[in-house]
């Protein structure tokens, strides 16, 4: 009997492919992510090792090594005339000051299999005087192929006529940089040394041997292969890779506990729609433990079909995509075959789904011979849950809620100076988990609540809306099994949201002080020429504004005649006027408020208030050598001042304090938007400051740009991982549609006979999918936001709660919209159903 009932389970659902590819597909979509995510990883890695290694392919040897003596001028020519050298490269740099700027000067041969820039523009420099420069260079200093610039300073030793003859592309382009042979930076800044050698040993000599005649031509240099040193800088990068893997490691595993989720609550539909075969199959001898075992054996064989398709559908797209990419010009290495790797997915996925089915089965198992005489072959599922179930999950989400109180408690203070994170946030990822296992166990008693929430407008809309509320009011237990699926990945899209943006939100009050202007001029200790000012002020049509300052490097605060703080050296003050900056809007206020600034009134920075202990409302006297000036604190700000100003008073204070007039420093704006009009401000200042000697330009903006594509990065990098819960999520409502479909035939078909057209079916069946996400979004919204909140505070980064409105609203659309467009086949295909047909049916 044991093997019969096995024969006849595992038979039928192998008659039956399509059931069982739909029955295992979020399965199938979990194996796909994972197995891929493996592949991903690979081609990730590999690229960065065939294409990110600073030294090129052909380095046969390397002299040198970071932390050791570096080769002398005399061991580059020594290295060049050994025997069987076929070319010797030294890298070098040096920092020379040109007519209007900086340069980075840089050794390189320009051409040849050593090199590592590529010519777009000109020729390479050949000769004495000549260089080639990075496009973003060329444009920021308004070079071209021609022109003749002075070089005055830095490390060139002697002033010089430098042209340039070419255009070159590197790896990155920071807007200052220069390449010339290596003879040609060793002569200009008469170097004594370099950083290192790269070496090309020739094609008829060994390089064993070369590398034992190049170690007694410069005894004592440290002596690496090129292979080493690629596969050193290689890994360098791939362990930056791996790193960022751990974390996609951990979002995949969410979305397979999702998917067992999904397999558990598509078996339960699957088995409740076989209950009189089951019965049937009682009534004839089969034991409960027969049962239980041939069900879990279909589980088992959904899990092994699932994970294969899965597995070969990520090794296909794995090996296709690079290849793909490749033709197109673009860099990509193709994976290897982990077929170990692959081998343990496909196992893991038999076992997820066994474990998945344990518990409809058991709960199909139950079923009495009696339930043989049944008119249909499905029966409703259960609506309550277990008394075992209700404590289970009330100690649970009371576990959940002492966690949180825990993290809350473990918060930084507002003025504690050392705080570990790593205790908060693991009592956050706790307290996350037992919500969730709450949330699953709580769920079905959670639906009819929600529903009459945010079903209430559908009941409005007439009979089609009610029935399509009472469709998922009906299977309480079937909905919390979907909807908690969306509620994960609802929570944890909108954590990341929330959270992203509120590091945004920090990073523009961070570049509010640091960066608060597109560009600085600054005298580099000294004060700044009057020209220079005057100059920048008059470039109207590049610079939208010029912001000149003054700032003093040692006023002190007096209370009495005591010193207040413990810095004996001073705190750095300025006269900054904040409320014309752009940026002063992103600025954050811990006390008092920036409006009150002017004569008498100053504004502190918090260490300086904490050293000072002073608080927004004190009064104090502000000195610089002999001269006082009595002064109120109007506000403090959380961190730096701008531009690391510990102290901004008003200028007419340092008039008083005997401050010299003239300016400092100077910050501006370019007029026009993007690269073209930073360049044009950039050239412009450049313009404002020829002559003036030790006069230097920052280009702020680029910090900035580059802090924001970091921070961006990050967040749809997050957003990217945790849309693989949202997939499982949509794939686990397309199924359970599409298997409810068959369930309730003979209810579909008693509409269409009492009236309900084709359209109005489908629309309610896709409306009944589309609630599933209701429910799931709005669960997941209310756990979202304030485990967000926790999360930012629990890194201890000081970034306010902000959350994104329109990002959050238009996620909370898209999550609707994609489980009411999963259930829109299913319900086409049951809106083709004739009425007599299903009404002929027995279920």
């Amino acid at each position: 009997m044991r093997a019969t009932v096995l024969r006849t389970q595992t038979a039928a659902a192998a008659r039956r492919p399509g059931r069982l590819i739909l029955t295992g597909l979020a399965i199938l979509v979990a194996s796909f992510v994972v197995f891929g995510t493996v592949l991903v990883q690979q081609i990730t890695e590999r690229t960065v090792r065939d294409n990110l290694s600073g030294t090129p392919a052909v380095t046969d040897l390397v002299i040198g090594s970071p932390g050791e003596p570096p080769p002398t001028v005399a061991d580059v020519r020594q290295i060049r005339a050994v025997p069987g050298v076929a070319e010797a490269v030294a890298r070098a740099s040096a920092g020379i000051s040109v007519g209007e700027g900086y340069l980075n000067l840089q050794a390189d041969p320009g051409t040849g299999p050593l090199s590592t820039v590529r010519l777009i523009e000109g020729s390479y420099p050949d000769q004495p005087g000549e260089i080639a420069v990075t496009p973003r260079t060329a444009e920021r200093l308004g070079l071209s192929v021609g022109t003749t610039t002075s070089g005055t300073g830095g490390e060139l030793t002697a002033p010089a006529a430098l042209t340039v003859t070419g255009v070159v592309e590197t790896a990155a382009d920071a807007g200052y940089d220069a390449y010339a042979p290596d003879s040609a930076v060793i002569a200009w800044a008469r170097l004594t040394g370099v950083e290192r050698v790269d070496l090309r040993v020739s094609a008829d000599a060994s390089t064993e041997v070369v590398r034992q005649r190049v170690s007694a031509a410069v005894a004592g240099q440290p002596i690496r292969s090129g292979a080493e040193v690629r596969e050193a800088e290689a890994n360098a990068a791939a362990e930056e890779v791996g790193r960022l893997f751990i974390l996609v490691g951990m979002f995949v595993s969410i979305a397979v506990v999702a998917a067992a989720l999904v397999v558990t609550s598509t078996f339960r539909i699957v088995f409740a729609q076989r209950m009189r075969q089951l019965a049937l199959l009682r009534a004839v001898g089969a034991s409960r433990g027969t049962l239980v075992r041939a069900l879990t054996a279909e589980g088992a064989l959904t899990g092994l079909v699932a994970g294969v398709v899965g597995v070969v559908s990520a090794l296909a797209l794995g090996y296709a995509l690079p290849a793909v990419l490749r033709a197109t010009g673009r860099a990509v290495s193709a994976p290897g075959l982990p077929l170990a790797t692959a081998v343990l997915v496909v196992i893991g996925a038999v076992v997820l789904t066994v474990l998945a089915v344990l518990a409809p089965a058991l709960s199909a198992a139950r079923v009495s011979p009696l339930e043989a005489l049944r008119t249909a072959s499905t029966t409703a599922g259960r609506r309550g849950i277990g008394v075992l179930r209700l404590v289970g999950g009330l100690i649970l989400a009371i576990g959940a809620v002492l966690a949180a109180v825990a993290t809350i408690s473990q918060l930084p203070k507002p003025d504690q100076s050392s705080y570990d994170p790593a205790m908060p946030l693991l009592l956050l990822v706790g307290s996350g988990a037992l919500a969730f296992f709450a949330l699953v166990a709580l769920g079905p008693l959670l639906v009819r609540p929600v529903l009459a929430v945010v079903g209430w407008p559908l009941r409005q809309l007439g009979p089609l809306g009610r029935m399509s509320v009472g469709g998922i009011g009906g299977a309480p237990r079937r909905a919390a099994a979907v909807s908690v699926v969306v509620a994960l990945g609802t929570t944890l899209i909108s954590g990341v949201v929330i959270g992203g943006t509120s590091l945004q939100v920090l990073a523009d009050r961070e570049m509010a002080l640091a960066a608060p202007t597109d560009f600085e001029v600054t005298g580099n200790g000294a004060t700044l020429p009057p020209a220079v000012v005057s100059r920048a002020e008059a470039a109207h049509g590049a610079l939208a504004r010029v912001v000149p300052y003054r700032k003093v490097d040692d006023a002190t605060l007096l209370r009495g005649a005591d010193r207040l703080g413990a810095v004996e050296s001073g705190y750095p003050m300025s006269d900054l006027d904040v409320a014309v900056l752009p940026s002063t809007g992103d600025l954050d206020v811990a006390q008092g408020s920036l409006d009150d600034r002017g004569p008498g009134r100053i504004v502190l920075n918090s260490w300086v208030a904490r050293d000072a202990g002073l608080r927004a409302g004190d009064t104090a006297t502000l000195a610089v050598a002999t001269r006082r000036v009595d002064v109120r604190v109007v506000a403090v700000l959380p961190g730096d001042g701008p531009l690391h100003a510990g102290i901004l008073a008003d200028p007419a204070d340092l008039d008083r304090l005997g401050v010299a007039s003239a300016y400092t420093g100077l910050l501006a704006d370019a007029a026009g938007a993007g690269e073209d009009g930073r360049t044009a401000g950039v050239r412009a200042l450049r313009q404002a400051i020829a002559g003036s000697d030790g006069v230097g330009l920052t280009v702020l903006a680029d910090e900035r740009d580059r802090n924001d594509a970091l921070v961006r990065t990050l967040v749809w990098i997050a957003v990217g991982l945790v849309s693989l819960t949202v997939l499982i999520a949509v794939v686990g409502v397309g199924s359970t549609t599409a298997l409810s479909v068959v369930e309730r035939v003979r209810e579909s078909g008693l509409l269409r006979a009492i009236g309900l057209s084709r359209t109005g079916l489908r629309t309610m069946l896709t409306v009944e999918s589309g609630l599933y996400g209701l429910i799931g979004a709005s669960i997941g919204l209310v756990l979202g936001v304030p485990y967000a909140w926790l999360a930012v505070q629990a890194l201890g980064i000081a970034a306010p709660l902000t959350a994104p409105l329109l990002p959050l609203a238009g996620l909370f659309v898209v999550l609707v919209g994609l489980t009411a467009l999963a259930g829109v086949l299913p319900a086409r295909r049951a809106s083709r159903v004739s009425p007599v047909v299903a009404l002929g049916t027995d279920g």
